[in-house]
């Protein structure tokens, strides 16, 4: 993770983020939960709002998205 996203994540409180799940996951199963901020998104553990937080810049966000478009981590 870049200084930037470091900084911009110490300043963000994730309680006060609006967390998405996706429309697929099942009631209390394993899932993960997204938040947008300025210039990335973050990632954390449905299970756990209070454990930690993933960061990934845009343009690691992006990177991630095309290879689950392209089927890169289809097993």
């Amino acid at each position: 993770m870049s200084r930037e996203m470091r900084s911009k994540l110490a300043a963000v409180e994730p309680e006060e983020l609006t967390w998405f799940k996706s429309s697929a996951s099942v009631p209390y199963g394993t899932c993960v939960e997204a938040a947008t901020i300025d210039g990335g998104m973050l990632m954390r553990d449905s299970t756990d709002a209070k454990g930690p937080v993933l960061a990934f810049s845009d343009a690691e966000w992006d990177a991630f998205l095309v290879g689950v478009r392209n089927g890169e981590f289809d097993r």
